[in-house]
């Protein structure tokens, strides 16, 4: 059966949040241009891993997505970094999030902090590309769409529970950086005490969401000029 269309969304800059927007005045949904970065979490509910991972202070991310088709209530949710890539701007929402560690999370990204782009639920898992934020937290629009695999009846366009943010590519890693090379250095690290010791990706891998130290980015972005090991 052939996909369906991939949704695009409606018009909308790239800048930042709204700063001159008076206090507790409601702000309709906008849909930022190009496709949705579709990124669902597993459920809308905070798990026991979800409770202890990290702090919302970090400068560093890795944010999930799917690189494959996979069809959900008629929507097609693959969105790899060539799909980033090839949008206009190079720039797309992080929409579908529906685990509140990992909302949090969203919330607390600032302009211009950069995130890996990591390929999830694929034959290869692992970091494919570097991403920046381009726009702070705002209400998810897909919360409110009944079509959309993300919605939720109990979200309220007054008071919303859901948040994204829009993220621009920056470009590809060197090399892919796989799951298992990534696993292979958390095992050796938790041994030694290296950086990668205790990287969310492992000690709280539901969460589609997750803060890195600067210590696990640097080393991260160390690997690409490495031969795997």
């Amino acid at each position: 059966m052939p996909n369906p269309r991939k949704r695009r969304a409606g018009a909308a800059g790239a800048a930042g949040p709204d700063s001159k927007r008076p206090a507790g005045k409601r702000t309709k949904t906008r849909k930022p241009t190009g496709t949705s970065a579709r990124v669902g979490d597993s459920s809308p509910e905070k798990t026991s891993a979800s409770k202890n991972c990290g702090n919302n202070q970090s400068s560093y991310w890795l944010m999930k997505s799917e690189p494959q088709s996979r069809i959900e209530k008629g929507v097609d949710v693959k969105f790899s970094i060539e799909d980033l890539k090839a949008e206009p701007k190079q720039t797309a929402c992080w929409d579908g999030v529906r685990n509140y560690q990992a909302r949090n999370f969203l919330r607390a990204m600032k302009l211009e902090q950069k995130a890996f782009f990591y390929h999830s639920n694929c034959k290869e898992p692992g970091i494919a590309g570097l991403v920046k934020i381009v726009k702070e937290a705002y209400p998810d629009h897909t919360q409110f769409e009944k079509n959309n695999p993300y919605y939720d009846p109990s979200s309220k366009e007054d008071n919303p529970k859901w948040s994204m943010v829009d993220v621009q590519f920056v470009r590809l890693m060197k090399r892919y950086i796989t799951l298992t090379e990534l696993k292979a250095n958390h095992q050796a690290h938790k041994a030694t005490g290296g950086p990668l010791k205790n990287m969310a990706l492992f000690t709280h891998p539901r969460l589609s969401v997750q803060p890195l130290t600067p210590e696990e980015f640097e080393f991260i972005l160390s690997l690409e000029e490495k031969e795997p090991s």
